[in-house]
């Protein structure tokens, strides 16, 4: 999708009250695209609907890990548009706890983490794919990654197995896609740290998976993280100047490209892996954003 391209054209984007979902759609509006703008936080919501009010908005509650949702989503978003050219898949979350051993985290802490940020993704491949593909229009799908799905090491374990998913599963869509010589192109967005509110998803966590140490971190300590963070409004230019580009990897800083190459390496030569890069570059990317 080239710039001319997005006036007039659809673009559905999870995951959008608030951060980097938020950005993106006020970039969508911006380039004339009508949204549908889903997350279960409703009144993160309506304030991105008010953001974006040049544009003509639909916007509903959709839980992403819940696949009869999301089927809805894709059923209103065709039946009041006719069609979906930007398939943003944005919605995450990061379990409380960040810094726990990966044997102390509770099984409710694998299953939120991977029925928002995988299934979340497959959910809307399995519903919106193949309408795309019977259009047979030109189209784009953006899925949110994070580089801790190129990077490894003690802390979050939780995401960051489930971003390395996020990546295989995105990069076997682009690989599908291709295979088929389908019109749709497929772009994954990496960001480092980011100043949104994905620290504190626990607010949104369901009742039946809650976990003994979801409230283990201070609200004002992540707060204080994240705001070290880039532009999630530099973000969104990023991700589509990206789309544009058509470019496939989208990374938002290259702080962590030294621990990413490392990690590469060690596989590459069958060595054991050293991770004391990750924190270093963890601190850099809070310091110097790219923007």
């Amino acid at each position: 999708m080239k710039a001319q391209d997005f006036t007039g054209r659809v673009a559905i984007i999870t995951g959008a009250a608030s951060g980097i979902g938020a950005a993106l759609a006020r970039a969508a509006a911006s380039r004339g695209m009508k949204l549908v703008i889903t997350d279960v936080d409703e009144a993160g919501l309506q304030a991105t609907a008010d953001s974006c009010r040049s544009a003509d908005v639909h916007r509903m509650r959709v839980d992403v890990s819940n696949s009869e949702d999301v089927e809805r989503m894709a059923d209103q978003a065709y039946a009041r548009f006719g069609a979906v050219d930007l398939l943003c898949n944005n919605a995450g979350i990061v379990p409380g706890g960040r810094h726990r051993p990966v044997w102390e985290y509770e099984i409710q802490d694998w299953r939120w983490a991977f029925d928002v940020n995988v299934l979340g993704i497959v959910n809307a491949l399995r519903s919106f794919v193949p309408r795309m593909l019977e259009a047979d229009r030109p189209a784009h799908i953006l899925n949110t990654a994070s580089v801790s799905g190129f990077i490894s090491g003690a802390g979050s374990p939780v995401y960051g197995a489930s971003k390395h998913a996020a990546v295989r599963v995105t990069e076997a869509l682009y690989a599908s896609l291709l295979e088929r010589g389908a019109p749709i192109g497929v772009s994954m967005l990496c960001p480092g740290l980011v100043n949104t509110r994905i620290f504190e998803t626990e607010r949104v966590r369901p009742a039946h998976l809650r976990s003994a140490a979801a409230d283990m971190e201070e609200p004002e300590a992540l707060r204080s993280i994240a705001a070290g963070g880039a532009d999630p409004e530099a973000v969104a230019r990023q991700a589509f100047e990206g789309i544009e580009a058509g470019r496939f990897y989208i990374f938002t800083s290259d702080n962590f490209d030294e621990p990413i190459a490392e990690r590469a390496q060690a596989i590459l030569s069958r060595s054991n892996p050293q991770f004391d890069g990750f924190t270093a570059m963890s601190r850099k990317d809070a310091e110097h954003p790219r923007n």
